[in-house]
């Protein structure tokens, strides 16, 4: 079986009355059984079919996480129509183009907030006739809206079940499943196109690597239009794990303390901000308590790098681990939602500091690595073979070659069927039937893959040296402080940052100093704030080269958004945007009478 909507409803099949998806509305919890689950896929597949979506058509979804998206998904893949999932943090103008240029047939919606944006690509997109409104609490008067629950309660016509049956008689693995834009940091976003046999890599490997089964439960908060959190989130249900899906990520890190997941997927920002919180409270605290934070990671890091070893620890060591455990550990556990069997990491590069710190206190992130384009995995580092600093090996069935220039290249079952109605961007993608990923890297004498940057992304400064930039805010990045960076640099004679801080922790620490300000751009320019940014840069770039390391920075007060052009929806700086944006003030930064400061 090669369709991954049918293998879902295979796998609904075995695990019946078992907890699915799991989801929060106000305060309360509700839960969907695999065979609820599996009824609403069908139920839903029918109404589409009644609709009057054939074979091939692209069915849009703009909407936030919900248990919907994922049921609306299965339901298109199961009757050979195609997914095209749409950020729904993206603007009107940004949704009318890919409903345009996929040829949306059908957008779904998921709340109130998005039916502005939704209601004008409608009124640009020719092939478009409807919109699905997905959440059942919103109301809307619009004929042409119509609600998730009536497709549910359609009762499918003889002829809508005899064209199912021979739809999914005829599904091959190469059929294609879904069309996902790239966020285009460096250019006009271009639609990938994966098969269902694609994504069926994906998940035979994950099954080599990891365990995860009824007993498991994930919390799915990044966006399921984004490949890597859809990819796994098809992977749990597989596995029949619950899938607990979270509306608003900013919520998070209440959620993680409430649901307790034991497998989860996330990006570096999640374990970023973590490290550097419980680390800065417990350096702000009394110096007996940082001396005993400090001797419970010592523990832990002997105790843990031993068990991943495979090396016995002593009594001696079991019994001061248990008290490091009691008095730290497992406090900073509680903070994640307890113990783990593995996190995973992936979408951009993970420090080496934060991986150690985590290991220390018994949860292990195996950072991966790929692209939109292979769906998304390309190498792993999995509970049984992990090495920190790299990205891990190849997955199964995958190639990787290191080109002359440092190109990272692929070939692989897991490889995009290629850009659609882009002939030319296809041809430039590939070399000799060589997926060309623009990331720049090396691997090891062990096959383990180091990934250094985007080759489009390297900034060149005036003195010729090739600077990595996304390597720099990765370091820096992580600071407590920061909450965003975007480091600059191409054709000057120095590196500079515009950076904008996380001020919730800034005005902690103004609050601590007794500094007083009115607004945060009073904040930010006061001599004590700029002071503690440059003291903490500086120790953050301990092991950057000279020709490396931020000589000047501007605060800024206003965050980069998506809606200005700055970030991707998977929050990457667009440099080139931001660099024209803040021209004056980099201007300023290399003048010569430059300095730190704020604006």
């Amino acid at each position: 079986m090669r369709n991954i909507g049918l293998k879902i409803l295979a796998a609904a099949g075995s695990h019946g009355t078992n907890i699915a998806l799991r989801h929060k509305r106000g305060t309360q919890w509700h839960d969907q059984t695999y065979s609820e689950m599996a009824t609403a896929i069908e139920n839903f597949a029918a109404g589409l079919v009644e609709h009057g979506i054939k074979p091939g058509d692209r069915v849009g979804i703009f909407s936030p996480n919900m248990p919907q998206w994922l049921i609306a998904d299965f339901a298109i893949l199961s009757i050979r129509a195609i997914t095209v999932p749409v950020y729904a943090t993206n603007t009107a103008e940004q949704l009318s183009a890919i409903a345009t240029d996929s040829g949306m047939r059908l957008l779904l919606v998921g709340t109130e907030a998005e039916i502005p944006a939704a209601s004008e690509a409608l009124a640009q997109c020719p092939a478009m006739e409807n919109l699905i409104l997905m959440d059942s609490d919103a109301v809307t008067d619009d004929p042409k809206i119509l609600a998730f629950a009536d497709f549910l309660a359609i009762r499918p016509t003889e002829a809508t079940i005899s064209d199912i049956a021979s739809r999914r008689h005829d599904m091959t693995g190469d059929d294609l499943a879904t069309i996902i834009y790239t966020s285009g940091t460096t250019g006009k976003p271009k639609g990938v196109q994966l098969s269902h046999a694609n994504f069926v890599n994906q998940h035979s490997t994950l099954d080599t690597r990891f365990q995860v089964d009824s007993n498991d439960i994930s919390l799915c908060f990044l966006p399921l239009s984004h490949v890597y959190e859809r990819s796994w989130s098809i992977y749990v249900l597989l596995s029949g794990a619950i899938n607990t899906v979270l509306m608003n990520p900013k919520e998070v890190i209440d959620t993680l303390a409430e649901v307790r997941p034991t497998v989860m997927v996330s990006a570096p920002r999640l374990y970023d901000k973590i490290h550097a919180a419980v680390v800065d409270k417990a350096e702000m605290g009394p110096a007996l308590k940082l001396k005993i934070f400090n001797w419970a990671l010592g523990v832990g890091e002997e105790y843990w790098n031993n068990h991943y070893a495979g090396v016995e620890n002593t009594a001696g060591l079991n019994m001061r681990y248990r008290v490091a455990d009691k008095l730290v550990l497992t406090k900073i556990r509680d903070v994640v939602g307890g113990p783990k069997n593995f996190f995973s990491s992936g979408g951009a590069a993970l420090d080496r500091s934060v991986e150690d710190f985590f290991l220390k206190v018994g949860l292990l992130i195996c950072q991966g690595y790929g692209l939109t384009e292979t769906a998304p995995m390309l190498t792993c580092n999995s509970p049984s073979a992990f090495k920190f600093g790299t990205v891990g090996r190849p997955i199964d069935d995958v190639e990787i070659r290191i080109a002359d220039t440092g190109e990272i290249q692929v070939k692989g079952p897991n490889v995009t069927m290629g850009y659609f109605g882009m002939p030319e961007a296809n041809a430039e993608a590939f070399t000799e039937g060589w997926f060309r990923t623009g990331d720049i890297g090396r691997l090891d004498d062990d096959g383990y893959l180091m990934v250094t940057d985007r080759m489009k992304d390297l900034i060149i400064t005036s003195g010729g040296k090739n600077v990595a930039p996304q390597r720099i805010e990765t370091m820096v990045g992580k600071d407590h402080f920061i909450d965003q960076l975007a480091i600059i640099g191409d054709k000057q004679k120095f590196i500079s940052a515009i950076i904008v801080p996380a001020f919730e922790n800034l005005a902690e620490f103004a609050k601590q100093k007794q500094l007083k300000f009115k607004n945060y751009e009073e904040l930010i320019s006061l001599p004590e704030v700029v002071e503690l940014y440059n003291r903490r840069i500086r120790e953050h770039s301990k092991s950057l080269a000279p020709f490396e390391k931020i000589k000047r920075f501007t605060l800024v007060a206003k965050q980069f958004s998506q809606q200005a052009g700055e970030i991707t929806p998977t929050l990457k700086v667009k440099r080139k945007v931001v660099a024209e944006k803040y021209r004056q003030l980099i201007e300023r930064m290399y003048a010569s009478e430059g300095k730190n400061s704020s604006h």
